[in-house]
């Protein structure tokens, strides 16, 4: 049996991330942080580093991975360890600009979710509440985003839409 899982979706600083750094350090678990941000620019540079310095403050341990968190879920998930995947808006920009098949990385990490020994949390923007994008790779990511929201969900045991730093359960319980 699986651990349980959980999407924490919101947009651009809704504080879903705090709220899923929160439902993870209730499990009482040891935390595994997995990020998957790249530095790209010298300002993700000071972000990552920022986060890196408050993630070794608070007793999390990192794993950076653009790419391959289904292998790091398969590696992490369990053995008295809860999980939180920060996040797959940015890995699935990863796998879009690195050419990868969408596809196949979804059903992978779907994979990876059901043999988790130990709760996983996951944080995802929710792209599709505002303006259609004017180019055709935004409208492609945006698509793609939603798919991968709604497959996640369905997987999910939970799922908490956060805006304004307000928690709102869309399935399972608070």
């Amino acid at each position: 049996m699986s651990g349980p899982v959980t999407l924490v979706l919101g947009g651009a600083r809704s504080g879903k991330s705090s709220h899923a750094e929160a439902l993870v350090r209730a499990t009482g678990l040891a935390r595994v942080y997995v990020a998957t941000a790249g530095a790209y620019d010298a300002e993700m540079e000071e972000r990552i580093a920022a986060h890196r310095a408050m993630r070794a403050k608070d007793g999390w341990h990192t794993v950076e991975e653009q790419v391959d968190i289904a292998a790091v879920l398969a590696r992490e998930a369990g053995d008295g360890r809860a999980v939180l995947v920060d996040c797959l808006t940015l890995w699935l920009s990863n796998l879009m600009l690195a050419g990868q098949d969408i596809g196949s990385r979804q059903a992978e990490l779907l994979a990876a979710l059901g043999a988790a020994g130990g709760p996983v949390v996951l944080v995802a923007n929710e792209v599709g509440l505002g303006l259609v994008p004017e180019t055709a790779l935004g409208r492609a990511f945006r698509d793609a985003q939603g798919r991968l929201n709604q497959a996640v969900a369905a997987r999910a045991d939970r799922v908490v839409f956060v805006a304004a730093g307000l928690p709102l359960v869309l399935k399972g319980s608070g």
